[in-house]
């Protein structure tokens, strides 16, 4: 699902029990360094915007961010929202399930407008 797009890069929501977005460009480069500068420190910039509003809005542990690109080869970042109570923690979010977990967290529609506003005013 997508929550924000604009003529460089797009923002996709990840299916998981955490708030997980993933940060695309819309050209597919295969490594970080192929982006052009500009591009590469908007990326950054809209990284900053998502860690912020997920930091204020779900009030996590911790924030991981990730960019393997192994079985999808395209500059992508994973931004995630991590909490002591989830399925996986510490663990990252490919490894071992811990435990079952039913998270109590806020409306994740709200947080992607929240997002999304918080983009679109950048």
């Amino acid at each position: 699902m997508t929550i924000f797009e604009d003529n460089e890069l797009y923002i996709e929501k990840e299916p998981s029990q955490i708030p997980w977005l993933k940060i695309f460009t819309k050209e597919p480069y295969k490594e970080l360094g192929d982006v052009p500068k500009e591009l590469r420190m908007r990326l950054w910039e809209v990284f900053d915007v998502v860690e912020d509003e997920m930091k204020k809005y779900y009030n996590p542990k911790k924030i991981n961010m990730a960019s393997f690109a192994n079985m999808l080869p395209r500059v992508h970042i994973h931004v995630m929202a991590r909490f002591e109570e989830d399925s996986y923690f510490p663990n990252p979010m490919w490894g071992e399930k811990l435990r079952e977990s039913n998270l109590n967290l806020p409306d994740e529609k709200e947080f992607h407008k929240r997002v999304k506003k918080a983009l679109e005013s950048l």
